[in-house]
């Protein structure tokens, strides 16, 4: 995907942020900027903060020091123009819900009143699965999908909020390979309207899908992604991936 410019403010921003976690210094004076229509991956080993980063965002969590404005605004002020996919959804299968009633979930957090949904939540709940090409299976039910299946109706729940931003957790976790690039396929489809941010482990589509990573361990530096040898070990997850460069156009370290 050619990545796009634009001269509008971010849509995501931290400023000196700091934050600890039980008294524990999780990060320093973070400082990015995200513009729209980015795909961000956010890498990084397990309890390095890439939860982490994603609730601060969410406003689900508060900075000790700094400030971050989502959209121009406070996150909390601004969560329901942000689309979230959680790494786990907790789901009984032996409850008859159907992919229309899971996507029809996205909406009940802008609605004015208890009740039935109406006829704006049903259309923008279809075109959230038209978007992540799911739209036969309105009346299917939901436990009956596929793991990537389910990962796209979780999608489409997130685009109900007509969402600027889309921020989705390990959204590839527990898929086969194949469907692994499927979904990477449309995410990357998805950043041609919104900002993706996405939390992976997978260093194949942060070489191959992703322009700009959010390194993240114990410290938060945004890189552009260069391309390394075929065949180089990531020091992380020993999969091939790219070098990222850590200023002054030094190769020092690899995520």
């Amino acid at each position: 995907m050619t990545e796009k410019h634009t001269s509008g403010p971010p849509v995501l921003a931290f400023d000196s942020v700091s934050f600890r976690f039980d008294e524990r210094p999780l990060f320093d004076n973070v400082n990015i900027s995200i513009q729209e229509r980015s795909l961000v991956g956010i890498v990084g080993p397990n309890g390095g903060g890439k939860t982490t980063l994603l609730k601060l965002a969410l406003g689900l969590l508060k900075p000790h020091k700094g400030t971050i404005r989502v959209l121009g605004m406070p996150p909390e002020e601004a969560r329901r123009q942000v689309g979230y996919v959680p790494q786990h959804f907790n789901f009984d299968d032996n409850f008859p819900a159907t992919v229309e009633d899971v996507v029809l979930m996205g909406r009940m957090g802008h609605r004015r009143s208890w009740g039935f949904y109406n006829r704006m939540d049903r259309k923008l709940a279809m075109e959230g699965l038209e978007e992540v090409e799911m739209d036969s299976f309105w009346k299917t039910p939901f436990s009956s999908l596929s793991g990537g299946q389910k990962q796209r109706v979780l999608i489409a729940r997130a685009l109900t909020t007509q969402a600027d931003v889309l921020m989705l957790d390990e959204p590839t976790a527990n898929v086969d390979p194949a469907t692994q690039r499927e979904l990477y396929e449309l995410l990357t489809r998805l950043a041609e309207k919104r900002a993706v941010l996405l939390v992976t482990h997978d260093m194949n589509f942060v070489a191959g899908g992703i322009k700009k990573v959010l390194c993240v361990n114990q410290r938060v530096v945004m890189h552009d992604t260069e391309e390394v040898p075929e065949g180089l070990l990531g020091q992380m997850l020993g999969t091939e991936l790219r070098f990222v460069k850590h200023g002054h156009g030094e190769r020092d370290d690899e995520h």
